[in-house]
């Protein structure tokens, strides 16, 4: 072969490999800002970041912001927004602190905790779907209400120093993996079979690309708007068990870190609030984005107030170019 048809074949190569990295920047935006990210933190922080130590806390503090965060994705596939899951949060792991100290089994204060999960997000669906308020009202009510709840219920007290066996759900291993990575992982593959290989998975991303045209099909949409909002209220609950049982503490201001970062990880994986598009496999990608970069400027000793610019720099950045593909993709 001559030089000239040597650099000809070169040059297709190039080309080629250049188009599918063309394709791969279009159809997976989030995966190439989480590769570019990791990258960056990997490059400044060095061994601190990359130790094994650090990246199984990595994806520990992700597992339970992601389970928050799959209850959220089902509320924006039906064009809604949940602001109460810090509050639901609260109350519900307040509930389960009060019974869990009193020595009652361990199940019940769990299936109490739950129980008020479900009677808030069922309530959030019911007044959402049937009085039809906006979504962003009655949700933005019920976390002050439930929030209020948990402060009278704790009297202002913190409750700590739970059961060992109780401690194993937020901070003991599963064959050597953290129990909250296995408890998401298993949360995941249950939501991933309800949205994809069930007849109510389809209905919902149904229900959130034309609600009317979904009505029309014979879709019940008020149960799958109940339903959705009534799991966020369950997820919420869990997430509120595995957060007190890592902690060994409850108290009512526990749930307010979670909201905001919940939101912008559905919204970052590309799960528009228009609906109907999306996913909870995107939703992993942006809890992966938000938990390295929180990680990485803690390591790097990036002040408080410099982290909230940077992350809310790179929602605003996300968000952008998520509707950049969405245009293109149209």
């Amino acid at each position: 072969m001559s030089i000239y048809d040597s650099f000809i074949a070169r040059k297709s190569q190039i080309y080629t490999f250049l188009k599918y990295v063309q394709r791969f920047c279009s159809n997976y935006p989030q995966t190439v800002m989480l590769i570019l990210l990791f990258c960056f933190f990997s490059a400044i922080a060095g061994s601190w970041f990359l130790s094994p130590r650090n990246l199984i806390n990595v994806v520990r503090q992700a597992s339970l912001l992601y389970i928050l965060a799959i209850g959220q994705t089902l509320v924006i596939l039906n064009r809604g927004i949940d602001l109460s899951i810090g509050g639901v949060l609260s109350v519900s792991s307040c509930v389960a602190g009060i019974y869990l100290k009193q020595k009652l089994p361990m199940i019940f204060g769990m299936a109490i905790a739950f129980g008020v999960g479900t009677f808030f997000g069922f309530l959030n669906g019911i007044i959402v779907s049937t009085i039809k308020l906006n979504p962003f009202i009655v949700t933005y009510s019920m976390m002050w209400i439930s929030k209020g709840i948990a402060y009278v219920i704790m009297k202002g007290n913190i409750i700590f120093g739970f059961s060992p066996l109780f401690r194993i759900l937020g901070a003991g291993h599963v064959l050597g993996i953290p129990t909250p990575i296995v408890v998401a992982g298993l949360v995941f593959f249950l939501f991933y079979f309800f949205l994809y290989h069930t007849r109510f998975g389809k209905a919902l991303y149904g229900v959130g690309a034309n609600p009317e045209a979904a009505r029309l099909m014979g879709i019940n949409v008020t149960k799958v708007l109940v339903s959705s909002y009534t799991l966020s209220g369950v997820l919420a609950s869990l997430g509120g068990l595995l957060y007190i049982s890592r902690l060994n503490a409850a108290e009512p201001a526990i749930g307010e870190l979670f909201l905001l970062e919940t939101i912008a990880a559905v919204i970052i994986g590309g799960t528009p609030f228009s609906g109907g598009e999306g996913g909870i496999g995107r939703t992993f990608i942006g809890v992966l984005i938000i938990t390295i970069v929180i990680n990485g400027m803690n390591i790097l000793g990036i002040s408080s107030f410099l982290q909230d610019f940077v992350l809310g720099t790179i929602i605003i950045g996300g968000t952008l170019i998520n509707e950049y593909v969405r245009q293109l993709t149209y």
